[in-house]
């Protein structure tokens, strides 16, 4: 009897066995065979005490094996570069020949005198290493790549055998280990959570496939990381580029994920390309990507190369680099959140965590051993892409002035990646082209104006983010179409095709905004010119410290100084009981935010309304809710989230959807689901939304409708906008700008091959459209009347009787484009229509932001509608 328990207890364990699908396939994907490794060195599976795919690792245990590895072996270093807003230390590592670790900072500063003299590069090209760099886990839910960067590191650390020993003298080898720390944990404790752990949840529809809003992708706020490479809005950006500047390299791979369904994606990519690259550069990535394929070949491994991703946007991790004088390239593995450690795709494939390590694995090898063979023609290519003399435009300087709102962050941002920036003693006349108008005439600059001249050796990647439009060869593309800096921070600026001979002084550290209490013991009143770039935080601190604040309606002057419309007074007859702190209050404040705060003696001016006229607007601290959870968007959300907590520090309330859709508590005053929002003055509804209806059912909106009546200040972004209109929920009368449809035969009878390059000449992705700003409308404060605006897709409102159309774009078409792609009709439809304006309803109002007017917190120049909208607006 126990024999015959005993056989089918084996064929039941047989059976679980062969059902059971196989997280961890060691054998197929073995990462290197009969590979002579030394054993003083932990491998990742001796450290973790698992095999990698088995689980996913959490990054306090990435870093401690790094950290081990480079105790251990002498051909690594160790570093750190920075923290996440989540205190997660950022950690890179170098890797080398023992003789080149021993001397890397002598190696390093040969290395950039390359870029300093391209003449006197020939004994580096001849005997330096090569540079070769990746950069893993940008998304945090693409987590496979840190999985990999383990081994890939043991590899170089551990193997003794003569072709690693090569490669080692002729290469270092910069490895960003995991961009994004607090996105990737965020994936891998939910992802731990949700496994199944008795049997492998390998189907596609179970929950440990589904992550949840916002996921891992982005970081702390929500943001993608992948395209902050240039602006560097983020500690996580600022710290892996400042990085990349001290090393430079000649090659860097940017590792991703895409949909479990996806096969394996290496270069070289599709259009559209940035054309001011060098002709070279396709020719190298192919190099790559042909030593990629052939891994992947020898194993069996499913890939597809030129289709889906391009290079045009310079933000990306494969594409900056290759703005910076290398050979910047992307790799994307089947897999992504969905992944798991196990999914079954669409062909019926279980595609594991082990392959997907696996892969990039071989890619990353791939990649250092191809360097290392074509090390002095990569040495020769960037010192080439270095030289300014070899680049594909005519411009030989850009100009901007400094008195611009944002123009110290463009100074900023242009230091941080390396770029030699000055500002002119002297005023001086040129001849130069105007962002604003195209036109090119001669024009008068006035001393401490900002010049950036091309003669310098970052010069590709200058002229790719200052020129005013980039040629594009294709309008389907992955990502925006336009992202020239002085367009999206609304300056003033000029470039140049003649050399520039003025007294100027280079700009050697971060500029800040002057701080100043003038008059500190003015006995009547304390004003803030609200067009400072850090007024808002100004105001948020005057509300945090208690001050009673007004808004001036319009401008006034005294003596030879004017201030604009929504310039903050704070009179001291209405803060009497901040007599003896006021003016410590005043100095702190100026200190803290960087702004100039003047103190008047009298309330009394010489141009435009008294400083205590009740025309300026008493204007209070407000509670504002931001919608959250799908289906918004959260980068969207997290673009608001952080304008208001990190840069203007006004205090704001993350409010789920869900609360909204619970029906047990009593649904009366202004109460919807458990949010009264009788405890809220302003109603944030972030874009990315989908059907809405679905959300807001009839009684819900009458509701809102009500709420605004009496007070409410609703604010509706993107597509939110469309929801409130007459077309959307009726709950306005405001009308949206109906398209006109597209009858025609052609499209009648468009052949399946030709709708993809059709209708993407339909769409505008990400392109910059000259607008109007009514500045006297308190929305408007703050921003000129001339602005950029970043359009994508093709809505507008109609503007009306009743309705307050404080932005709309140019009324003619022919002179609407700025940058980008928009087709013709499409630019004929949208000309002057409202994209931003105002429904007063009662007491309350209903802002539409049809644009996004805080995009990826770079395309600043619309910024002060939102900010105006929550801080200002509501008082009005």
């Amino acid at each position: 009897m126990k024999q015959v328990s005993l056989f089918f207890a084996l064929c039941f364990l047989t059976i679980i066995g062969v059902a059971q699908p196989h997280v961890v396939d060691v054998e197929r994907f073995k990462f290197e065979n009969q590979l002579p490794l030394d054993s003083s060195i932990l491998s990742p599976k001796e450290f973790l005490g698992y095999e990698l795919g088995e689980n996913f690792t959490v990054y306090a245990d990435i870093a401690a094996y790094h950290k081990a590895l480079a105790d251990a072996s002498p051909r690594v270093l160790y570093q750190e570069y920075g923290k996440t807003y989540e205190g997660r230390t950022l950690i890179n590592l170098v890797i080398s020949s023992e003789e080149n670790i021993e001397n890397i900072e002598a190696i390093r500063e040969n290395h950039l005198d390359m870029l300093k003299n391209p003449e006197a590069a020939s004994s580096v090209v001849e005997n330096g290493p090569v540079f070769t760099s990746f950069s893993y886990n940008i998304h945090g839910n693409e987590a496979s790549s840190s999985e990999a960067a383990m081994q890939v590191a043991y590899r170089m650390a551990a193997a003794t055998d003569e072709g690693t020993t090569d490669i080692l003298s002729k290469s270092v080898i910069i490895m960003y280990i995991c961009i994004n720390p607090d996105g990737r944990d965020r994936y891998v404790y939910w992802y731990k959570s949700m496994k199944r752990i008795g049997r492998a949840g390998y189907e596609p529809q179970d929950l440990e496939h589904y992550e949840g809003w916002p996921g891992g992708r982005t970081n702390h706020y929500w943001f993608d990381l992948n395209r902050d490479w240039i602006w560097g809005v983020h500690p996580e950006s600022r710290g892996h580029t400042g990085t990349y500047q001290k090393w430079m390299p000649q090659v860097h791979v940017d590792y991703h994920e895409q949909g479990y369904n996806s096969n394996y994606f290496t270069m070289p990519g599709t259009t559209p390309r940035n054309k001011l690259l060098p002709d070279s550069y396709e020719p190298w990535s192919k190099v790559f990507g042909d030593a990629n394929v052939a891994e992947f070949d020898k194993h069996q491994i499913n890939y597809f190369t030129r289709d889906r991703f391009d290079f045009f946007y310079p933000g990306y991790g494969s594409s900056y680099p290759s703005v910076m004088g290398a050979i910047g390239m992307l790799t994307e593995q089947g897999g992504h959140a969905a992944g798991g450690r196990i999914v079954e795709t669409e062909d019926g494939y279980n595609l594991t965590l082990r392959q997907r390590i696996f892969d990039h694995y071989k890619t990353s090898i791939a990649t250092i051993k191809a360097s290392a063979e074509n090390r002095k023609a990569l040495l020769q290519y960037s010192v080439d892409a270095w030289n300014p003399s070899k680049q594909k435009v005519n411009t030989k300087s850009y100009l901007f002035a400094d008195d611009e709102i944002y123009s110290k962050d463009v100074v900023n941002m242009l230091l941080r990646n390396g770029v030699e920036v000055y500002q002119v003693d002297q005023n001086f006349q040129a001849t130069a082209k105007d962002y604003r108008s195209g036109n090119t005439g001669k024009y008068n600059f006035k001393k401490g104006t900002f010049i950036v001249p091309m003669n310098q050796p970052r010069a590709l990647f200058i002229s790719s983010i200052m020129e005013r439009n980039m040629a594009i060869e294709d309008s389907v593309m992955y990502d925006m179409a336009t992202w020239s800096a002085p367009i999206a921070y609304n300056l003033e600026a000029y470039s140049t095709t003649a050399n520039v001979s003025v007294s100027k002084t280079q700009i050697t550290g971060p500029i800040m905004h002057q701080a100043t209490l003038a008059n500190p013991n003015a006995q009547y009143a304390f004003v803030v010119d609200w067009n400072q770039r850090m007024a808002p935080r100004a105001l948020s601190m005057l509300w945090a410290k208690g001050y009673n604040v007004r808004s001036a309606f319009e401008s006034f002057g005294l003596g030879d100084r004017d201030f604009p419309p929504g310039s903050l007074i704070i009179l001291r007859g209405r803060n009497l009981e901040k007599a003896n702190d006021i003016v410590a209050d005043m100095g702190s404040i100026a200190t803290e935010t960087g702004v100039e705060i003047i103190g008047f003696e009298s309330g009394r001016v010489e141009r435009g309304m008294d400083l205590a006229s009740t025309r300026n607007r008493p204007i209070k601290q407000p509670k504002i809710a931001l919608l959250v959870d799908p289906p918004f968007s959260s980068y969207t959300a997290g673009q608001i989230y952080f304008l208001f907590d990190w840069d203007t520090r006004l205090p704001i309330e993350r409010i789920r959807i869900s609360t909204l859709e619970q029906t047990s508590l009593p649904k009366q005053g202004f109460r919807f689901g458990g949010v009264d929002l009788n405890d809220y003055d302003v109603l944030i509804l972030p874009g990315g939304g989908g059907n809405l209806k679905a959300i807001f059912k009839e009684n819900q909106i009458k509701q809102i409708k009500d709420w605004v009546a009496h007070g409410g200040t609703l604010v509706a972004t993107e597509s939110a906008a469309s929801f409130f209109t007459q077309s959307g929920s009726k709950m306005t009368n405001v009308k949206m700008r109906e398209a006109p449809k597209d009858s025609s035969d052609a499209v009648k009878y468009l052949s399946y091959s030709m709708q993809e390059d059709y209708y993407g000449k339909k769409r505008i992705p990400g392109t910059a459209l000259r607008a109007k700003v009514d500045i006297t409308n308190p929305l408007g404060f703050g921003i000129k009347k001339d602005l950029y605006t970043l359009k994508f897709g093709n809505t507008a409102l109609e503007p009306a009787a009743g309705f307050e159309t404080v932005g709309y774009y140019e009324k003619d078409p022919s002179k609407m484009l700025v940058a980008g792609y928009a087709s013709v009709d499409n630019l004929k439809h949208l000309a002057g229509g409202t994209f931003a304006g105002v429904k007063n309803m009662g007491q309350g109002k209903v802002v539409f932001l049809v644009d996004n007017t805080q995009y990826r917190m770079f395309w600043l120049g619309p910024t002060r509608m939102m900010i105006n909208a929550v801080m200002q607006l509501p008082g009005y």
